[in-house]
């Protein structure tokens, strides 16, 4: 499946449209405690740990997102857009698009 941030693909055409497609996850609050513990990581300017886990739940966001324009028979999701929010402590990656078939 092609997943891009452009509202077409270029070279296809777009024959139909399947509607808005989401992926979520959400890191809890542990999670983020155990992140904040490697303090050490954060003084040298970047969190590995912390890339890492964001890097993980926008993968699993995407995947979901993909699965789901797939179930509604897609081949493409076509501008996609990634949003991080904090809520609760817990951090939220979403992962939108439109799901799309192409020629």
């Amino acid at each position: 499946m092609i997943v891009t941030t452009t509202p077409s693909v270029e070279g296809r055409k777009i024959t139909g449209y399947k509607g808005i497609v989401v992926g979520e996850a959400i890191l809890g609050a542990n999670v983020i405690r155990d992140l904040f513990a490697g303090i050490t990581d954060i003084l040298g300017g970047r969190s590995g740990a912390y890339e890492q886990e964001l890097g993980r739940a926008r993968a699993t966001a995407l995947a979901e997102m993909e699965e789901r324009a797939a179930a509604l028979g897609a081949t493409a999701v076509v501008g996609v857009d990634l949003d991080y929010e904090v809520i609760n402590n817990m951090l939220m990656v979403s992962a939108s698009g439109t799901a799309v078939v192409l020629d």
